[in-house]
Parts: structure tokens; sequence; C-alpha cells
């Protein structure tokens, strides 16, 4: 990721080609998420995921090839970049679905989802700084390389697991039938609809951030891509503690108060962050930045999950999927053009100002989403009748 922002923007020398290159390898996950969920739900998840990441894998060689042949030109970026985006619509909603088979005792559910999201901000933390150092001293090329043989080891782990096959119960309906039934069921629900509007809201309007990191790096704080690295590593450190927070709590109660307290977190480091024109200042406003942003994200994954109903668990991530990935490429894409009519640090105040009012709506609906959710606890055991 951070090479090829930095690939971009040495390319284009555009803020809105960043924003238009997070467009494209995102809008497949707008078309095509909530069919993802509809195949997690009746197919094989442990056979759909081998078969996503031996995709990627492909994607990854292939980008890496033209880079070291000195050919890539901007559309291979783009066209790659669907390509991936069409493979990663379904692979989220599936591996997002998949935890939930992992997991023997759904009492540490919470805490499964929040270690996961931990591992993936270590790689988050130390990937970044990494990459800088490896763009800044031998080129983009090399981290495409490692990045292409680092799938090697996820087949490899994959294929060591022994994963019992799950059996399909009650009759089969069409695709457009499970469709509109887990349509129905995500928002009809009131608290599962309110998680996912949140979710979509911080998104499109705050997610974009990540696409303009290069423009910071090169032309406000007069760095390359060693720096890109360490203002991403920032967001890693705050996101790991963020999730390594989430994985301590003993139970899924009080992760709605947590959810509102994330995105405002989030926010209020976006509006921060845009203000700031000082190096080692504006990487520890990204680390508060990156703890409310995965406080947000994994609390949404962790709750959503909860309360979803086993035989629809795979269709409410798949719409956990379009809010999450699906309206980051209209983000990357307003910002991008937004970045050109008012500026870059101004975008990003505007989708500060947008996270913070979401997360006061929010708020204001908790209590009564909280009654909502209160049988679903009973029911599962999470919570007692006289609690």
């Amino acid at each position: 990721m951070i090479a090829m922002g930095w690939l971009v923007y040495d390319l284009t020398n555009s803020p809105f080609m960043l924003g238009f290159v997070g467009f494209v390898s995102r809008i497949p996950s707008l078309l095509f998420a909530p069919f993802a969920g509809v195949f997690a739900d009746r197919w094989d998840k442990y056979k759909l995921l081998y078969l996503t990441q031996i995709l990627a894998m492909l994607q990854a060689v292939i980008i890496t090839i033209l880079l070291f042949t000195n050919t890539i030109q901007i559309w291979h970026i783009v066209v790659l970049g669907i390509f991936l985006g069409i493979i990663n619509s379904f692979d989220t909603p599936v591996r997002q679905s998949f935890v939930i088979e992992l997991i023997e005792d759904k009492e540490d559910l919470g805490n499964a989802i929040a270690l996961n999201s931990a591992m993936v901000n270590g790689a988050r933390l130390i990937g970044p700084t990494i990459a800088g150092l490896l763009v800044a001293a031998f080129g983009e090329s090399w981290c495409f390389l490692i990045n292409s043989l680092s799938f090697i080891a996820i087949l490899s782990t994959l294929s060591m697991m022994k994963i019992p096959k799950s059996v399909r119960e009650g009759k089969e309906e069409s695709h457009l039938q499970k469709l509109r039934e887990g349509f129905k069921y995500s928002f009809g629900f009131l608290p599962i609809r309110n998680i996912l509007l949140l979710l979509a809201l911080i998104s499109l309007m705050g997610m974009p951030f990540q696409v303009l990191m290069p423009v910071f790096a090169k032309d406000i704080f007069m760095g390359g891509a060693n720096a890109l690295g360490f203002l991403m590593g920032a967001v890693g450190a705050g996101a790991l503690v963020g999730a390594l927070f989430l994985a301590y709590k003993k139970s899924v109660r009080g992760l709605g108060k947590s959810l509102v307290i994330g995105s405002f977190i989030f926010g209020l480091g976006l509006i921060l962050f845009s203000l700031s024109n000082i190096f080692i200042l504006s990487m520890v406003i990204l680390v508060f930045t990156g703890f409310g942003m995965m406080i947000e994200i994994t609390a949404s994954n962790t709750l959503l999950q909860t309360i979803s109903d086993d035989d629809k668990r795979g269709r409410v991530m798949s719409f956990y999927t379009l809010a999450f990935m699906g309206t980051v490429p209209l983000g990357n894409l307003l910002s991008g053009s937004l970045s050109d009519l008012v500026g870059v640090p101004n975008t990003l105040l505007y989708g500060g100002i947008c996270c913070i009012i979401g997360a006061i709506i929010f708020a204001i609906k908790l209590p009564k989403l909280r009654k909502l959710v209160r049988p679903i606890y009973i029911r599962k055991e999470i919570i007692t009748i006289e609690e």
C-alpha cells in the first residue's frame, strides 16, 4: 500500500490520481460485496478463501514483473487495482465470517476479532516503516516483490488448517432471494443498520486520509518515501494499541460506547492533523487517529458478528464490507477532487468534522439500540436476565 501510493504520486504528481486509483481499486466492493456474502453463507468458506489468495498472488506477481522490467504505466495500476478490488470484495466477507468457524467458545469471539485486528495492525506498524526505507533505498520494485513472496506463507498456512466440513441446512434459495433476505435482515434491524451507517460515514469521509498521505509526506513536510513510511507507521501504532485494548476486554458489553468514543477520537485526530505542519507533532496526532479508527472498525465488526444470526452472518459481513470498503472508493474520489479545489489539509478537516457529527448522532440513539440488543445478549448468555 505504501509503495503503491508513492508510485502513483511519483508517476503523476497528482492528488486527484491518488484518489482515482484508490477509487477504482475499491469500487468493486461496492458492486460485488453483497453477492459475496451470499456465497459465504452457501459455499465452503475455506475453499473460497484459498482461491482469493491465489488470485491476489497472481495480481502481485504481475505488477512486480512490470516494475522490474520498467514497463509500468498508470493504466496498468488502474487495471490491476480493479482486479484486486474484485478479489477483495469476495475475500473480506468470507474471511470475516470464517473467523466464527475457528472459534469454539463464542464468548471468545470479541477477543479473537480484536486479536486479529492487532495482528493486522502489527503489520501496519512495521510494514510502512520498512516500505519507506526500501523505496528510498532501492525503489518500489522490492516492496512488490516481497509482497508477492508473502503469499507463499499465506497459502502454506491455509494448507495446514484442518477445518471440518460445514453442513448447510434448509431449502436452497436463489442467490437473489438470499441477497434480498440478507438486505432485509441487515437494514430492518435498527442496531445493525445504525452500526453499518456510522461505519459507512466514517469510511466515506474519514478513511481517505490514508490515500492523501503521500501529499503530506512530499509537499507539506518536504520529505521522501521514508517520511511517508513513518507517518503510516504512526497510524499503525495507534491502531495496534486500539486493537490490543479491545482484545483485553472480557466481554462485548460496552462496545457501543467504545464505538462512539473511537469515532469521535478519529474525527478529532483528522482535524488536528490537518492543522499541523510540524512533522513530529503530526506523527503523535496520527497515533491517536489510528487508535480511534481501529476502535470504531473493530467494535463495529465484533458487534455485528455477535448480534447476527448464524445463518445470515456472511451476508451481514458482506454489508459490513460494503460499508467499510465499498464507500471508501467514493471517499477517495471525493477527497481527490476536493483536494484540488480546497487543498488537502481542508479536505481532511471537513472529513473529521463529519466523523464527529456521526459519532454524536449515534450516541443519541445508543440507549434505544441497547434495549433492542439486550434480548440477543440474554439468549446468547452474554448477560443474565437480572443484569
